[in-house]
């Protein structure tokens, strides 16, 4: 960022090696009134809508009588506007097997031609790659990628299930729409099912209160 010109020096904020601003989990410079937020802070996340949502949670606690209001900084989704889009949330699988142990992690994974393109030429068609990260014997969702036709608008709305930390029952409980390509999301098999650690699987109950 842009910041060696603003006299900074003057205020006692502290910059980085790069030029950010060093800031908090709340924003605070260290500085009495000063805060920094978006590109030039250490945020870390060099998005548009962050930093508006970071805006915002420090507007509620400035001025909204919000104290302990703050933006959450994990699991944010992110989009890469290429042909095909990508769209990740959360860890990835290697993440978390680091973050939970190899044997408390089960990757869920499916490769396949949407129905999208069922009309067109075989060479015309183009795959899609969709992954569940799960962890623990609940098998909370602690990662969901995808890169494929409309990855980016199936991801916004599967970002708040893992953001509500949704597992895959969750997941398998919830009916497909069909014929879209998000619903490959909710029927990963083994659907309604999780291995028994034999080779064989075990139905998954209806998750409690959802």
């Amino acid at each position: 960022p842009v910041t060696a010109e603003l006299g900074l020096e003057a205020t006692g904020v502290q910059l980085d090696g790069k030029g950010r601003v060093v800031v908090d989990e709340k924003q605070e410079t260290g500085v009495s009134g000063l805060y920094c937020l978006g590109d030039a802070s250490t945020s870390g996340f060099e998005l548009t809508p962050v930093a508006i949502a970071a805006g915002r949670r420090l507007a509620d606690r400035i001025f909204g009588g919000a104290a302990d209001a703050k933006f959450e900084y994990a699991n944010i989704a992110t989009v890469v506007f290429s042909h095909p889009t990508i769209g990740t949330i959360g860890l990835t699988e290697p993440q978390a097997r680091e973050a939970y142990g190899d044997a408390n992690v089960k990757a869920y994974k499916s490769v396949f031609k949407p129905m999208h393109f069922a009309l067109c030429e075989e060479e015309a068609k183009k795959p899609m790659a969709m992954k569940l990260v799960c962890a623990g014997e609940e098998e909370r969702v602690v990662g969901l990628h995808v890169i494929g036709i409309a990855a980016d608008e199936m991801l916004q709305g599967f970002a708040v299930a893992v953001k509500m930390g949704a597992t895959k029952a969750d997941f398998d409980h919830a009916c497909a729409i069909h014929p879209t390509a998000a619903e490959e999301f909710v029927t990963m098999g083994p659907w309604g099912a999780k291995p028994d650690g034999q080779g064989g699987i075990v139905p998954t109950p209806v998750p409690k209160g959802r």
